[in-house]
């Protein structure tokens, strides 16, 4: 009964994305198939009523799309999913029991792709999970909506990265984070986390994070910031990994935001000072919500 009452819900939540396409439209709706194609990466939540500071991907963070002639593929490392564009049923069964049964339809009239995902118990033949995601192109990028009997309608933009505009850098010297300068330490849960700040000078300041559990070091990160046409960059490399990029968009005092919106994940870092001499190092979405961490100087 649960089921059948979300379903009714859904369907009559979808009547609401859309108004049916003129007929001028409809001629092109072949191209508006061909621009779901490309990789998408999540710009916001936009879900309705939901707080900017609660924000966050329904799904992937960033994802590819490839159009092909009958479908659409959604692009994953675990395993392609194919969607189709007739209603058509592909089936994948589980060694649990359970079966997984896909289902895509390009609504012409509307102008989105439909694609459905339902997990069936194969001992009574009922969907114990279903899953609806609704993908539509708009003059501001892609919507996608996404709606379960597990949980709440949940709307996001996403757009491709290229067309997601970069911050305005702030006007910044290195001196003006002398204040990030020392040993900091901190707990998450079971594990103690630091990062070593060395002084400001020579236009950088050179860190270096470590994350331990137990007696076992679990993670680690090489970090800078350096000045670059009067601003500062934020350098991170965890694992020691290639190194991505932060801008610095704002400095208050002893807050300093940095920012980059074309990274998957984290796009925002911030610290802050507070009078206390605490230290709070934040990271999340650029619009969206954000993981705090505390910390203490090291010998107080």
């Amino acid at each position: 009964m649960y089921l059948r009452t979300w379903l009714a819900t859904a369907l009559a939540l979808l009547a609401t994305i859309g108004a049916p396409m003129a007929p001028s439209a409809r001629a092109a709706q072949n191209e508006e198939l061909r621009k779901l194609d490309g990789t998408w990466l999540f710009v916001e939540d936009r879900t309705e009523g939901r707080p900017v500071e609660k924000g966050g991907a329904p799904m992937s963070v960033k994802f590819t799309l490839r159009v092909e002639k009958d479908a659409v593929v959604y692009l994953r490392p675990r395993g392609d999913e194919r969607i189709t564009l007739d209603g058509s049923v592909i089936e994948k069964k589980e060694d649990d029991g359970f079966v997984k049964r896909y289902r895509g339809e390009w609504k012409k009239k509307d102008g989105w792709l439909e694609y459905t995902l339902e997990t069936v118990r194969l001992a009574d033949n009922e969907p114990v999970f279903v899953l609806k995601r609704v993908f539509r192109i708009t003059d501001d990028g892609l919507l996608v909506y996404v709606f379960s009997n597990k949980s709440s309608k949940q709307v996001a933009l996403y757009r491709h990265p290229e067309n997601i505009a970069l911050p305005e850098p702030a006007k910044a010297t290195i001196a003006d984070m002398a204040w990030l300068a020392g040993a900091w330490t901190g707990t998450r849960s079971t594990s103690s986390i630091e990062e070593r700040w060395s002084p400001a000078k020579g236009g950088a300041m050179l860190g270096v994070s470590r994350t331990v559990k137990g007696d076992k070091m679990v993670g680690f990160e090489f970090l800078r910031i350096v000045e670059r046409d009067g601003g500062l960059v934020y350098v991170a490399q965890p694992g020691g990994r290639p190194p991505t990029k932060f801008v610095l968009t704002e400095l208050d005092n002893q807050r300093a935001v940095f920012v980059n919106p074309v990274h998957s994940y984290p796009q925002r870092i911030v610290y802050e000072l507070s009078k206390e001499g605490a230290l709070t190092a934040s990271i999340g979405f650029a619009k969206g919500r954000i993981q705090s961490f505390e910390f203490t100087l090291e010998g107080k």
